[in-house]
């Protein structure tokens, strides 16, 4: 069995003023690093094994802060980053609704990203209690490659929000999207 406590990136200004920040490094609010530090303190007594995170500043960023009573290296991976919005990307979510084009990511293709995720901890990381920090929406897409759900049939992220996921190793993948549903969101 392995143990991933998900996190979601503390508040940034680009999460403020509703901008799809896909791959943009997004820069935390004084808010996001509070977020970031009660968060640390309610994580301060978890015994972690590893640490792994998004290579996206924003994500880096909360990790730092989060890692702090632990002291450990992290891992950054290009795995954990949020959905390529391709020509959408740094456009608000609130201007008019998006329509979802060839240059966004696919969500079969964040599913795939997610197996590799999770089929790499299991390998690397099994036995062992792993605190892994991400994106809201592909937060959701590991959570949903997981348990075998539609994302939209997992509940949103806040910001710097954890959840737990505990997995039987051998991991059992089996990927389910529904391309129906592949919407924006401003995470």
């Amino acid at each position: 069995m392995i143990t991933l406590y998900l996190v979601r990136h503390g508040e940034t200004k680009e999460n403020v003023a509703n901008i799809l920040q896909g791959h943009m490094p997004g820069e935390l609010t004084e808010r996001g690093i509070e977020q970031a530090r009660q968060l640390c303190k309610k994580l301060q007594s978890v015994r972690f094994d590893a640490l792994v995170c998004s290579d996206l500043k924003r994500c880096v960023d909360t990790a730092a802060i989060l890692n702090e009573p632990h002291g450990l290296t992290p891992e950054y991976t290009p795995l954990l980053r949020e959905r390529d919005w391709g020509e959408h990307t740094g456009q608000n979510i609130l201007a008019g609704r998006i329509q979802i084009g060839p240059t966004a990511e696919a969500l079969d293709k964040m599913y795939e990203r997610a197996s590799v995720f999770l089929k790499h901890m299991a390998e690397q990381h099994d036995g062992e209690t792993v605190l892994v920090v991400s994106h809201g929406l592909f937060c959701r897409v590991l959570i949903g490659a997981a348990t075998c759900k539609l994302t939209r049939d997992v509940a949103r992220m806040d910001n710097a929000e954890v959840r737990i996921l505990r997995l039987e190793t051998p991991l059992k993948l089996k990927p389910v999207f529904d391309k129906k549903t592949d919407e924006a969101s401003a995470n």
